[in-house]
């Protein structure tokens, strides 16, 4: 007897259908079959709708939504609001995935069911060069502070340049990232709309700064395809006010998160002072 999926995968798409069917062989092929697949198609205008369709009989949970143009962060929420599993990530319709992409996601909120947030490494793949490369040969491993886990998810320069040598097996995308449902839910969080980019680093420091608990594995399982022609290396003017709201909302995000950390501790620390005073007396 199959048990309920625990995981749903969002794959926000459009206009990818030169790569949609490379992603979706590899996320048929997963050591853990048992998840949801929700692929949320944002208008698109060539035949990625087509390619998405014929895939129905390779997963055991296909839904599609096919939706008019709205952008990324539209389509990343209606997504959410269309997820009915515990924990739920993100995959772009140009990337893929090794084997134990989804596995990884459940297991690691059953071994750690202290953690809000989950993530895995990544690979960089470029098209004129051979083999996947790892993003960073840095290693961190484990559940991590809060102070740390803003560290390994913020570029301190911004994504508006493309650092790799600032890289850590984390950074703030969201497709190496499983989120609890339940968190989202009660905070009533979805993603920013009018912003060139960065909005998935928001949304993760905003998910971070509600919650306690973050584990991380160094393990490579997402592979993040270098296109030229992707939003993000086309540079265009909208991108550098975007790029400061961006950085002053995490930073304040941050800032915030990390002084109510501080009173919560200064707290804790004035009650153990007073009940060892008492027991003094």
């Amino acid at each position: 007897m199959i048990q309920q999926p625990e995981l749903t995968v969002i794959m926000p798409i459009y206009n990818v259908e030169k790569y949609l069917a490379r992603a979706l062989d590899h996320l048929a092929k997963q050591d853990n079959p048992n998840f949801k697949l929700l692929i949320v198609n944002d208008g698109s205008t060539d035949n990625t709708r087509k390619i998405a369709e014929s895939y129905r009989s390779d997963f055991r949970y296909l839904k599609i939504i096919n939706k008019p143009n709205g952008g990324l962060s539209e389509a990343r929420n209606v997504g959410i609001s269309n997820v009915d599993t515990p924990y739920f990530t993100f995959h772009d319709g140009d990337d893929w995935v090794d084997p134990g992409y989804t596995d990884f996601f459940v297991r690691a909120f059953h071994e750690h069911p202290d953690a809000a947030m989950v993530s895995c490494g990544f690979w960089l793949d470029y098209e004129h060069k051979p083999g996947s490369i790892l993003a960073t040969k840095k290693k961190v491993n484990g559940m991590k502070g809060k102070l740390r886990t803003y560290q390994l998810l913020c570029n301190p320069l911004g994504s508006l340049f493309d650092n790799h040598f600032l890289a850590t097996p984390v950074k703030g995308y969201t497709w190496n990232k499983g989120y609890k449902l339940s968190v989202v839910k009660h905070n009533d969080l979805h993603f920013m709309g009018n912003l060139a980019f960065m909005e998935d680093q928001i949304f993760n420091v905003q998910y971070l700064a509600l919650t306690e608990g973050f584990y991380c594995e160094s393990a490579p399982l997402y592979h993040y395809w270098q296109r030229k022609d992707s939003m993000v290396h086309n540079f265009n003017f909208k991108m550098i006010p975007d790029n400061f709201k961006a950085n002053y909302l995490i930073l304040k995000t941050i800032v915030k998160s990390l002084w109510h950390e501080h009173k919560k501790a200064r707290g804790s620390d004035q009650k153990l002072i007073e009940a060892n005073e008492r027991d003094q007396r």
